[in-house]
Parts: structure tokens; sequence; C-alpha cells
């Protein structure tokens, strides 16, 4: 007969224990980096022109840095499944671990259709020249995402076990793609000279209102380390594992962003960059004047199977939050269900897969121009950085607690509460800048207040449905422990 509770029966421990510590140190890294890692900022930073390489060091020193120590520090003070969910409310209760946990789910209903359209543009170039015309063609587009999350999601609710090779295929699949775009620049760079005339004037920052929108983006662009911690009793030996982890992925990603924007520069023109599969115009252009068009072949192949990981990722980490959540019985108490034979929160990916699906149909509508994939792009900051300012704010407040120091597995923040301050208010600085830049429409937007109805209406109204939820969820528990 079956060996488990019947599901009616489940209580909440008895659902995180059956999860299985399947992830390692190379899963770990590998889901980091495919996690954080995107060929789109790339491109996106290629576009903006050379000043784009002085923002990438900025924003590895301001943001990056600080959010690699202060993820290190709370996922090994608190391993728990959940990451950020669990503390916020540890730091400032449940309400307020709520509504971080719902802004970072909700984000990647915004997230995943600018995501999904982007690997699907960028899957287009598997065939070379001849098939890259397939990167504008719409119905191509929509049918490519949807096989890329329908892949994502199985795997996932197969199990762990089974992902994890999907998001390691990924981390490997994002990274050497762009080690051989910085191979074929530098070949090209030797024979015949770089394309874009790099100045140390054009190199730093220009402050201009239409391209602020953007810095936003390349702080977003280093987002995701967090990702694995929601994942926490997932992993074997996590106090250890996830800080090796995290610093060698974080110095990974931060020389290949810089690496790769400088490659792209060196091959074509900033204004003439795409800005989803800007990677591929790049490697084609490159791998076609060296007569090596296999290059951009293969790296598109790569690249297409590190797009799925990099869904992958995402579907995996961030159904974990509405899955604790529903343990702790403030979404439906289903969310909180885990499969029989899988042992994955099986309905919780369904959900979040199901709604990302809608957005990615209604995001076509009058999707004509570039602002559509913007709207989607700033309302997926806004809402991403939401949970960051109280993960920030929360390090802060804990490292006030009297197990901080007395916790032997805690890999700390150097320089005691000082350093904690430090790093806490940098990133708290990084995100709410981040937030504010994002509401400001790029400079080729036209109804420059559409785009910013667009953007917080969509916020706000989620956000309002997370609270409907929140409250119905804190009557039904309270009026259960009372009975």
């Amino acid at each position: 007969g079956r060996d488990f509770l019947s599901e009616a029966t489940q209580g909440p421990s008895d659902a995180k224990q059956q999860l299985r510590r399947v992830m390692g140190f190379w899963d770990v890294l590998l889901f980091c980096v495919a996690a954080v890692l995107g060929p789109r900022w790339i491109a996106a930073a290629a576009r903006n022109g050379q000043s784009s390489i002085s923002l990438w060091i900025l924003a590895a020193v301001l943001f990056f840095v600080p959010t690699t120590f202060v993820v290190v520090e709370l996922s090994t003070r608190f391993p728990q499944e959940g990451g950020l969910y669990v503390w916020t409310k540890e730091a400032f209760g449940d309400f307020h671990g709520f509504i971080a946990g719902w802004t970072y789910w909700t984000y990647t209903i915004f997230y995943f259709p600018g995501l999904l359209m982007a690997s699907s543009a960028m899957s287009a170039y598997v065939g070379g020249a001849g098939t890259a015309w397939l990167a504008e063609n719409r119905t191509f587009l929509l049918v490519a995402s949807f096989l890329l999350l329908a892949v994502a999601v199985w795997l996932n609710i197969i199990g762990l076990h089974v992902g994890k090779w999907l998001q390691n295929a990924g981390g490997v699949g994002t990274y050497i793609p762009l080690m051989m775009i910085v191979g074929v620049a530098l070949l090209l760079w030797g024979r015949q000279g770089s394309v874009t005339h790099f100045t140390w004037a054009a190199i730093l920052p220009h402050w201009r209102w239409d391209t602020v929108n953007f810095w936003s983006q390349i702080a977003f662009a280093f987002s995701g380390l967090e990702l694995v911690s929601t994942l926490s009793e997932e992993v074997r030996d996590p106090h250890r594992t996830i800080p090796k982890a995290i610093f060698a992925s974080g110095g990974l990603i931060a020389v290949i962003y810089i690496a790769g924007t400088v490659a792209i520069l060196a091959m074509i023109p900033a204004e003439t960059v795409d800005l989803k599969s800007g990677v591929f115009q790049a490697i084609t252009t490159g791998s076609t004047a060296l007569r090596m068009g296999i290059v951009g072949v293969v790296a598109a192949l790569l690249v297409t199977v590190g797009n799925a990981g990099g869904v992958g990722t995402t579907v995996a980490g961030i159904s974990r939050v509405p899955f604790v959540v529903g343990i702790d019985r403030y979404l439906p108490s289903w969310f909180g269900e885990i499969h029989p034979k899988w042992k994955t929160p099986h309905k919780s990916i369904l959900v979040q897969a199901g709604l990302s699906a809608v957005v990615l149909v209604l995001s076509q509508f009058k999707a004509t121009e570039r602002t559509a994939y913007q709207v989607l792009v700033d309302a997926a900051i806004v809402l991403y950085f939401i949970p960051f300012i109280y993960m920030y704010a929360a390090v802060i407040k804990l490292a006030w607690r009297d197990d901080r120091e007395k916790n032997k597995a805690a890999v700390l923040i150097p320089g005691s509460k000082l350093g904690v301050c430090i790093f806490g208010i940098l990133g708290l600085l990084a995100v709410v800048a981040g937030i504010v830049f994002s509401l400001i429409p790029p400079g080729e937007e036209t109804n420059k207040v559409l785009f910013e109805a667009k953007v917080v209406g969509g916020v706000l109204g989620t956000v309002a449905v997370g609270l409907i939820l929140y409250y119905r969820g804190a009557r039904e528990k309270r009026a259960h422990q009372t009975s």
C-alpha cells in the first residue's frame, strides 16, 4: 500500500519533510548562473552604447556585491524553504512576509512573457542566417514560448532531481555561448579592428532622462541570486553549499556581462543592436565574417537550452514561495500540497504557469511596438524590487538579534553591525532608485502618461489582489484556530 499520508491529512510539516535534498555544489552554482545571467540584458546594454560598461561596474559594486553578502547571511542564518518570504516574516511578521512573498511570486507573471518571447527570438537563430527572420514572426514566437514553458513546468513537476538537469544545462548553455561571442569578437578585432571606437569619455555614465529607464534594467540583470534560497530544504548541506556556490557564480556573472557587452559593440554598432536577440545578431555577424557560420548555430542551440534552463530555475524557485505561503494558510491551503509520487509542489507550479500563459497571450494585444515588451519588463522590475526592499531592511533589523553571533553555521556579512548597515543601505538605495527609474518612460515612448498608467496600474492591481487573498486567508486561519 501507500506509505505516505493522504493529502487530506497532511500537516504543514509533513509536506515540507517530503521534499528531497537533491542539489549539490555544482547544481547550486549552475542554478545561480541560469537564474541571474540573461543574454538579453547584454543585448540591451550594447544597445545603450559604451556607457553601459561603466554602468555594469557601478551596478556590480553598489548592488551585486552587497546583495551577494546579504543573501549569503540570510540563507545561512535561516535555511528554510521559501527564502525571502521566511526572512521578511522573521523580521517584520506575517503580513509583511505575505506582501514580500506575493510580489515576489507575481512578478514572474509579468516577467515570464518577456523572458519567453526573448528566448524564442534567440532560438530562431538555430538555423543560422536562413531562419533569423523568425525572430520577428509573432506566431513562431508564441508557439515557441508555450513549448518552452511546457517543458520547464513538466520537468519541474516530475521532480527537482530531474528538473535540476534542465537548470544545470541552463547554466552551461548560457555561459558558454557568451564565452564564444567574446572569442569571436577577439578574433575579428585582431583581423579588422573594432566597429565601435571606444573612448573613456564615451564609457563613463551619461545622465539623460531617456536612458535612465535602462539603469534599473542593469540592476535587475544582476538579481536572482536569492532564488536558490527558496529551495534551501532541497539542497544538501545548505550552510556550506549555498555560500560557496553564490560567491563563485557571482564572480563569473559580473565578468561575462562586461566582456559580452564589449564583444557585441566590437562587432556591431550600438544603434543597430536588436533588444531581444542582439547576442545572436552579433555572433551571426561575427562568425559569418570569419567564415565560421557553424559557431553561430552552435551558440544558438546552446542558448536555446540555456533559456529553457532559465525558465526552469524561475519555475522551480518561485513556485516554492506560494507553496510555503499555502502551508501557512495565507493562500488557499492546496498551494501547500505535495505531489504524492514526485514530491514537488505541483499545484503551485501549475497555477504559476497558467497565469503566465494568460499574460503571454494578453501582452500580444497592440504589441507591435517595442513598448509592450517594455511595460512588462518595467512592471516586473517594480514588483520584484518590493521584496528586495524587505530583504535589505530585514538583514539590518535581524542583525540586532542575539542569535546572529552565536550561530556557528551562519556566514555573516563582514564588519559586524556596521558592515550589515552599509550593505543593507546600499542595496536599499539601489532598489528604490531602480523602482523610480522604471517608472520613467523610455525616450522613444510617445504617450508617456499611458505608459505610466499601465505600469503603475499593473503593480497596484497585483498588490490589491494579494491583499484580498491575505485577509481572506487570515480570517480562515483565525476561524480554524478557534474552532
